[in-house]
């Protein structure tokens, strides 16, 4: 099928028209059938509405500034509707066209230097610059990233950038900026974005798609962009930040880490993947710049080799209102400053000198107070009222004593942890092995090709025992691929010593494709025993180590390469020398909550709290009240919480809350099959506007065509993550 690209008229004067104008957008958007009656509740966007067949229409940009009648559109179709100075492009259907990207156009990764066909000089590649302004209030992470391409060639061409965002990350906005215009992307089925896309792409549009791979992992294309010409893209998302061990983190990843592929037709198949397969592997490729195509993978990251510097920079800010006093604020993965606005609020920035994208920003800060108390964050909005509780285990937990263990360490000794991560890995094992009570049992297990371990069944901690332990794990070196699954089996398919806990700890950096697998192994085979990840090095894949804690009843920690690996274990021992609070169940008062998640509520360990969001109804005062058991003692938690005016700072909760609910329904396909299970992502990430496997943000500047034939695609490519050697990880033909 063909797209025409109709432009909104501008300078539309009085309220009244505006109101109409609106209200006749919506509906354009959403189709007339249902839609006019969805002014009570939320409603998804059909892909093929009436309005959107036969004749082009002509509808204008939204100017209208009343706020009553905003908020009854943009509760309905958040990030949808352009604001005042902001373009909306309605896009009408005519001939046919499939609008498939070539094989060759796939999307795949690149920086600094490339050369057209048409060239013999070396000249730089087109993502310019990164600006990433973030703002935390309380633990809810609000973020616009803006992404600077442009056209250093003589000849237009399509930039494709492969990037990494936090997995928990609620994309809800998507606009593109040409010069002073300002273009609102629109959300649609992904398959949809993408034939719009291709035509803009064919007819000479500038065009822009962005489309999730993996929860942690995006493609950002950006169509025709004319010789010397530059193009922004803003993206905005939501969070809740961790909480650890007194200390809240905010965390930017800034390169996609390279991913080992297992061989086999399954390896690596991404949610769409699993629902539209593809000719290619559903992986995602770590291959040489300009070397496309050569790892087989449909998602391809291409790296710059030793040696080689991107023009590419980031500039970064965080606006920290914590609330109550900061007591103190770290970075140890970047340069930053600081400056106190207030005791309660700081602005960090990245410094100047320190703006290369190759690891992720951590920034951990500690407010004050002996503890966090557990508390409820509320919003309310015309679809009803969202929640988000922190639940913090209760001061009677760390006076109680464990029970025996029986601890199995899994290292990672792939190629991508030669050098330091495997050291700082090794480093903290051997802090464990150290911190052993008499009546323990331990087990080490390495895998990288395959699997070996220390024997065939745990061993008593006795001195000799460890001893024997420490020599096994001094002589182990890196090598080979990220056969995970082969460490999965050997962790957990030997027999359970019922007399003691099994806690499983993983410690990699999670650089594989193939999370649905190895997830949904580890649901398979877990029985009795507790998953504990340990994230090591720079650009750790989060996505897979969160979820594989998450399935086992875990937790996570991550060591990074500045980190002390004997004090993140002295961590972990605190953490599980404690009994967890088991069996919860939650009284809620007043509240009547409905879709809460995570759906099952998990453990909850000393020095780690447990997120919650869900829906309510309900107001005025309540009593919470959270029950559960310890060391077979009975604890409770209560929380008092205030309902009414529920906080309008809070708005991104509907955002967090529907990503929550698209992330478990993602979690459940990887163990339970089930066919229905694109419709209901699709229809709620449509419903709130947010990007999933499913859906894609796409926006086209009608206005013009721009000139010339098609243009070239350059992919941009990245620099290997900090602490990663190029050799062990990156496939290259010479």
């Amino acid at each position: 099928m063909n797209y025409r690209f109709a432009r909104a008229p501008n300078g539309v004067q009085g309220n009244a028209f505006r109101r109409s104008l609106a209200i006749l957008l919506f509906a354009a958007l959403c189709g007339f059938v249902g839609c006019m009656k969805a002014v009570k509740g939320p409603s998804p966007i059909p892909m093929r509405s009436a309005a959107m067949q036969g004749a082009e229409p002509n509808f204008g940009r939204d100017v209208a500034t009343e706020s009553a009648s905003r908020r009854s559109l943009t509760g309905l179709l958040p990030g949808s509707l352009p604001s005042a100075d902001e373009e909306l492009w309605v896009i009408t259907r005519s001939i046919s066209d499939n609008g498939q990207r070539a094989p060759e156009d796939t999307p795949g990764s690149g920086a600094l230097m490339t050369r057209l066909p048409s060239e013999e000089k070396e000249v730089p590649l087109p993502l310019k610059h990164t600006d990433v302004k973030a703002s935390i209030n309380g633990y809810i992470g609000a973020v616009e990233v803006t992404q600077q391409f442009h056209n250093p060639y003589d000849s237009k061409i399509e930039a494709l950038y492969v990037f990494p965002l936090p997995h928990n990350a609620a994309v809800n906005e998507f606009v593109m900026k040409i010069g002073e215009r300002r273009i609102r992307g629109i959300i649609r089925e992904r398959q949809e974005a993408e034939r719009i896309y291709q035509q803009a792409k064919s007819q000479g549009h500038v065009a822009s798609l962005l489309t999730e791979e993996r929860p942690n992992i995006f493609t950002q294309s950006v169509a025709n962009i004319e010789p010397g010409k530059q193009i922004d893209v803003k993206i905005k998302y939501f969070h809740t930040l961790a909480y650890a061990d007194g200390w809240y983190e905010f965390v930017f990843p800034m390169v996609v880490g390279p991913r080992f592929n297992p061989p086999g037709p399954a390896s690596g198949r991404s949610l769409d993947d699993r629902f539209h397969p593809s000719a290619k592997g559903g992986g995602v490729g770590a291959v040489a710049r300009g070397q496309h195509g050569i790892s087989g993978q449909k998602t391809e990251v291409q790296y710059l080799r030793p040696g080689e510097r991107s023009g590419h920079d980031v500039s970064l800010t965080v606006d920290v209102n914590a609330s109550v006093a900061i007591e103190e604020l770290v970075c140890r993965t970047h340069n930053v400053s600081r400056e106190a606005v207030s005791p309660e609020r700081l602005v960090v920035a990245l410094n100047s000198a320190d703006r290369i994208p190759n690891k992720d920003f951590v920034l951990r800060y500690r407010v004050a107070g002996e503890r966090i108390k557990s508390s409820l964050l509320t919003y309310r909005d015309e679809r009803g009222g969202y929640f988000t509780l922190m639940l913090y285990p209760p001061r009677e937990m760390t006076e109680l004593g464990r029970q025996a263990l029986e601890l199995v360490f899994v290292l990672d000794c792939s190629g991508s942890m030669s050098g330091r991560p495997l050291a700082q890995a090794k480093a903290a094992v051997e802090r464990a092995l150290h911190r052993l009570q008499p009546l323990d049992t331990f087990q080490l297990i390495r895998f990288s090709n395959d699997a070996s371990a220390l024997g065939p069944r745990p061993l008593l901690a006795t001195p000799e025992n460890v001893r024997v332990g420490l020599a096994y794990l001094r002589s182990l070196n890196s090598e080979g691929g990220t056969m995970m699954i082969e460490g999965i089996k050997a962790a957990l398919d030997f027999p359970h010593d019922p007399q003691r806990l099994r806690f499983v700890c993983f410690l990699t950096d999670g650089y594989i494709g193939s999370e649905a697998e190895i997830l949904g192994e580890v649901y398979k085979r877990l029985g009795p025993s507790r998953v504990f990840s340990f994230g090591v090095g720079s650009s750790v894949n989060r996505y897979l180590l969160d979820h594989l804690a998450k399935l086992g009843s875990g937790a996570v920690a991550y060591l990074g390469l500045e980190d002390d690996g004997a004090n993140v274990m002295d961590d972990f021992f605190e953490r599980i020398s404690h009994p967890a609070m088991t069996d919860l169940r939650i009284e809620w008062g007043g509240l009547h909550v409905t879709e809460m998640f995570p759906s099952r509520l998990p453990d909850l360990f000393v020095g780690r709290p447990v997120i919650l969001t869900g829906r309510f109804e309900g107001g005025g005062k309540t009593n919470i009240r959270v029950l559960g058991n310890a060391a077979d003692r009975p604890v409770e938690v209560r929380i008092q919480a205030e309902l009414e005016g529920a906080a309008a700072s809070h708005n991104g909760l509907p955002s967090v809350w529907a990503r929550m609910k698209i992330a478990d329904l993602a979690d459940r396909a990887t163990y339970e099959p089930n066919a229905d299970l694109p419709a209901n992502i699709r229809q709620l990430a449509l419903e709130y506007g947010l990007m999933s496997s499913f859906t894609a943000f796409v926006a086209v500047d009608s206005t013009r065509r721009t000139e010339g034939s098609g243009g070239t695609t350059v992919p941009v490519a990245v620099p290997v993550p900090e602490g990663v050697k190029y050799h062990t990880t990156i496939q290259e033909e010479k």
